[in-house]
């Protein structure tokens, strides 16, 4: 019988935690496909945080270090530099990257850290109960914002990907989803190309996906996918911000 599918090795065949319609497990598999069909396996080493990806270590088939809230980039800095043959890769998502880790994220790109960053961006804070993260939309309700993210009082959302584009030392950025089966293409595409950056020492990349958190933002999975699609995407535009790297095959 010919085999027309099977699962990512790189992933362990474990039930998750997360809720149901979450798409962290959707973002797994395109790294683990990714890692797969790189072959690079036995040298990944996965770096997460605090957050609804702290578990992660549970998922993935390659080595995984736990950091403190916001760290991962150090840490991963860390690793890379006294295993410089390894594929290092942060899961960070945006309550942890972009709130209490915008100074490690900033600075492992300006120095330009041949590490490679998945950014998962649902616009709220998940594990910790759905309060307002620096990517909320302007208006948008949250438990710390049950009126509406104000803009007068809250300021505005952090767009991470056009922040991270103008450093320097950062090589390939660019802005992902997962709501439709061609974006996931791209998504898959973007994550592999932001290792083989890495494979061949071209500095730090970082790919933002855009993701749904039904359980925090009270919406069914099929009404969190429509509503990445009317504000989400509208405010965080999709496609690659910045790629100093040239095409890889």
């Amino acid at each position: 019988m010919t085999v027309v599918y099977a699962p990512p090795k790189s992933l362990l065949d474990v039930p998750t935690h997360y809720c149901p319609g979450c798409t962290h497990g959707v973002i797994h598999k395109l790294v683990g496909e990714a890692i797969d069909e790189l072959g690079i396996l036995d040298k990944t080493i996965a770096v997460v945080p605090v957050g609804c990806s702290v578990l992660a270590y549970n998922y993935f088939a390659c080595d995984v270090f736990e950091a403190a809230h916001g760290r991962a980039p150090a840490v991963a800095t860390g690793i890379k530099r006294t295993n410089p043959d390894s594929v290092v890769f942060t899961y960070q998502g945006d309550g942890d990257l972009a709130a209490i880790g915008t100074a490690e994220i900033v600075h492992a790109a300006t120095r330009g850290e041949n590490v490679t960053t998945i950014f998962v961006n649902n616009c709220i804070y998940g594990m910790t109960g759905g309060q307002m993260a620096p990517t909320t939309l302007p208006g948008q309700v949250t438990e710390t914002t049950p009126y509406g993210r104000d803009t007068k009082i809250a300021g505005y959302p952090v767009r991470v990907s056009e922040m991270i584009s103008t450093l320097t030392g950062a090589c390939y950025v660019e802005r992902v989803s997962v709501d439709t089966i061609p974006h996931l293409l791209t998504a898959k595409k973007a994550i592999k190309k932001a290792f083989q950056n890495q494979l061949e020492g071209k500095g730090f990349s970082l790919i933002e996906v855009l993701s749904i958190c039904p359980t925090n933002w009270g919406l069914s999975p099929k009404e969190a996918m429509q509503w990445l699609r009317d504000n989400m995407i509208p405010y965080y535009p999709l496609g690659v911000k910045k790629d100093t790297t040239g095409e890889v095959k």
